[in-house]
Order: structure tokens, then sequence, then C-alpha cells
């Protein structure tokens, strides 16, 4: 596999974009390489091909103006190059926006496929569950939740879960709960040929209730950060309890938040599949260094080998 770093997007590049893509070469064997400002990169990337990108698409730009106007951009010319098969994958920690409008334009969807969605993975008392969408989308119909659930039910059938649970992101469990897009939504699922539950509360979403979980990406942005937020909330009150035990006892503690940690961090998830695109492009979180770019590569690697892109447009077809 051939998987193209975009050095210039996320809180902390270049530096980290570009140990995380050296990681990946040396622990997965994969062929890697960087796409930014070469003369900033060439001191740090060792042996890796680099390729020359002179602008960056901010977070706070409108995305397709931005495409449009920085032709220049990492992110639009590293799309290119998946498009035209010079690489395998892409992994961005910039723009959601950028990437997902730039996969659109640039790299295309499956055919019949309307919108792309990130499907992110929850970690619960039960397994994993997948939220989709976790922000690609803001604005939404009942169909477009509706093609949402069956990538996401395929999604989670290629990840190994047989005839996957289908819940939707509700305020209540009750069918007549909700606004006019959840209501119809719910109907919509209903009817179909998905292993529909019905409604599904945040706060039992950890319980392992279902196994792709269906909302717009506003909603299921908000209900990864307030994860994310509390997560580090409860991390931060217990280690503030630790002051008191003994050192012995502060060492078993910290063993079990250890594995806790490992579950819920995001630097372990890497990334999420824009699902829907005719590429494997990986949205890493903002945030992400090394750690986290390099567990983007698995994933990316993981999708590759599992053939999941080619698996989503025969579905797609046989629809």
């Amino acid at each position: 596999m051939k998987l193209l770093f975009d050095a210039q997007g996320g809180d902390h590049a270049p530096e980290e974009i570009v140990e995380g893509a050296k990681l990946a070469q040396r622990e997965l064997g994969i062929a890697v390489g960087l796409i930014g400002n070469t003369d900033v990169l060439a001191p740090m990337a060792e042996s890796i091909p680099l390729h020359h990108a002179g602008e960056v698409i901010e977070n706070n730009e409108d995305p397709a103006m931005a495409l449009r106007r920085k032709k220049d951009a990492s992110l639009t010319k590293g799309l290119a190059l998946v498009k035209d098969g010079t690489y395998d994958g892409f992994i961005s920690a910039g723009s959601t926006g950028a990437l997902l409008a730039g996969g659109l334009f640039i790299v295309g969807r499956i055919p019949g496929i309307k919108r792309a969605v990130l499907p992110t993975p929850i970690p619960t008392v039960k397994g994993t569950t997948y939220v989709v969408d976790s922000g690609a989308n803001m604005d939404t119909t009942p169909e477009l939740l509706l093609q949402f659930a069956v990538m996401g039910s395929e999604y989670a059938k290629v990840k190994g879960i047989d005839n996957p649970r289908i819940g939707l992101l509700n305020v209540g469990e009750e069918a007549h709960k909700g606004n006019a897009l959840v209501k119809k939504t719910y109907e919509l699922l209903q009817d179909s040929d998905l292993n529909f539950i019905g409604n599904v509360e945040a706060r039992t979403l950890f319980e392992g209730i279902c196994d792709v979980l269906v909302t717009d990406g506003f909603a299921g942005n908000v209900l990864l950060k307030t994860t994310e937020g509390v997560a580090s909330y409860v991390f931060h009150e217990i280690k503030a309890s630790l002051a008191g035990l003994e050192p012995h006892e502060q060492q078993v503690v910290a063993k079990i938040l250890g594995g806790f940690k490992h579950k819920v961090s995001y630097e372990e998830v890497g990334g999420a599949l824009l699902l829907g695109i005719n590429g494997i492009l990986i949205k890493a979180h903002g945030s992400s260094k090394r750690r986290a770019i390099f567990n983007a590569a698995k994933e990316a690697q993981t999708i590759y080998e599992q053939n999941i892109v080619t698996h989503i447009k025969q579905v797609m077809e046989d629809l």
C-alpha cells in the first residue's frame, strides 16, 4: 500500500505528522509519502518521498471556496494524487469540511452514494458502536440518514459484526419522540431490510445497545466531543484523588486507568474513513500527534487489505 500524509494539516503539523508517517513506514511496512512545504519537510523527512504544496486550507475557511482558490494547498494536491492512482490512500488531520468537499469533488463518490459519512467507533461494554455520521454532514434528510444506515451496516459487517443492530439517536426510546427529521427517519428505517432496533438515547449508548448509531453530523459530533470531554474530566478528578493513596495503591489504580484510557482515547482510534468516497480518505483528529497518526495509518491499511471501498460499491450496485 502507498499512503500519503497531509503534513500541513492539524494542530501539531508538520513535526508530529512526519513522525507518525515514519512510524507507519517502519512498523507497518507500507510505502509512505508526505505533502507540504518541502523546504520545511526536507530536514525532518529522511528518506520519505516529498510532494510540494505551498498553501494550507485553514479550519475557518469555506471548504468549497478554499478548494477552488487554493490549488497549491496540501489537501487539494494530495487528493489529486489519490485520484490519479499515485497513492492508495490519504490521511489528513486538517479541515474536515475541506477533506469532505475535496473527496466529493476531486476523488469522487461511489456511484449511488449521495453523501459521505464519518463512521467513528465508540467503545462500549459489549464491544464497539459505530456512529454515522460523526461530523461530515451538518444538515441531512430522512432519505440521507437511511443511506447512512445502509453504509454503516455494511461497514460494520466488514469489521466482523454479523447482522449489525441499527439504532437511531433520539431524545427518547419511544417512536413518537424527537423532531420531524428523526420521526420520518424512524419510519424509513422501520420499513427497511436493516436490523433496526429503534431509538437510542445517548445515555444508553455505552451499554452496547446497538452496533451502528445513525444521526446527522451535527448531533454526532456533539456526542463525540461531549464523550471526550467527560472522559477527560473523569480522568482529571481520579488523578487528583490519587494523592491521598499509598504508593502501591496508586500503582494499582494507575494500571487500571491506563487500560481504560487506552480504550477511549482518540489517539488509539487514529482516524475515521470517509465512507462513500471512491477511495481511502482518513480524517484524523485535529489534535493528533504521532501515535494517533500511526493508528490512522493502521486503519487505512486495514481498509485497504479488506477492500472495503470495493465492497461498498458492490452493495450499492445490488441496491
